[in-house]
């Protein structure tokens, strides 16, 4: 097994930077063209439903995104799942997908609450028409478990995403449109935690536990570096 390429710090920065700015940009534009059209028609009630929908779009996603791959007050803090809870909600309500959310609220390290909305983005992805897509708690104390699993079909977990958990990945191939599933995998590793892939026809599921007793080993990246 591999470890995940090594990207330097101005590197990783600058990628989720752009990789915001991917996700920012569709409904900012929106805001924008609603607001010109009412410039020619005051009132007008498509174009200020463009406007609301936009904003609301917007803000969700930077909500997500603040707690999703920002430092969330400090570099110690640690999260409320609930708030975590609340803003993957947030997002998903413009996604495809339905998002059903179950398990315990508590304060966790920042990169326990990280994770799970990084391999949320993961498992949406997984799931391009929209289905379902379950976040299960399995406990937070004293080590973190839990489930993610996405349904649908067509069913395309992304090959990127593939690639970097089979440890094929070089540093030449991480790009905005790879940071994302790399960072999550970047901090299951700073969290001790193992990624875990199963598929079938029409659902995947992502299983998160403590690496050192992850099941199936074969089947799964351990990305501590003990390797």
């Amino acid at each position: 097994m591999s470890n995940l390429p090594a990207l330097s710090a101005p590197d990783l920065a600058a990628l989720l930077a752009s990789r915001l700015c991917h996700d920012i940009i569709s409904p900012v534009g929106a805001i924008q063209s609603g607001l010109e059209l009412l410039d020619d028609m005051p009132d007008d009630p498509e174009s200020m439903a463009l406007v609301r929908s936009s904003t609301k779009s917007a803000v969700a996603k930077l909500q997500f995104a603040r707690i999703a791959y920002g430092a969330s007050g400090s570099s110690t803090a640690q999260i409320d799942m609930g708030d975590a809870k609340s803003v993957a909600e947030g997002w998903m309500s413009f996604e495809k997908a339905n998002l059903q959310w179950t398990g315990e609220r508590a304060y966790v390290p920042k990169n326990i609450a990280k994770l799970v909305l990084n391999l949320l983005v993961v498992a949406n992805a997984s799931v391009p028409r929209g289905r379902e897509v379950d976040v299960t708690i399995e406990q937070l104390e004293p080590v973190a478990r839990f489930t993610i699993a996405a349904r649908g079909k067509p069913l395309r977990v992304p090959a990127k995403f593939r690639e970097l958990l089979a440890g094929e990945a070089v540093p030449e191939s991480i790009d905005a449109h790879a940071i994302q599933p790399y960072y999550a995998l970047l901090l299951a590793r700073e969290a001790g935690l193992s990624v875990r892939l199963d598929q079938g026809d029409e659902e995947v599921t992502f299983h998160v536990e403590p690496a050192a007793t992850a099941a199936e080993p074969e089947q799964s990246v351990e990305i501590d570096g003990s390797r």
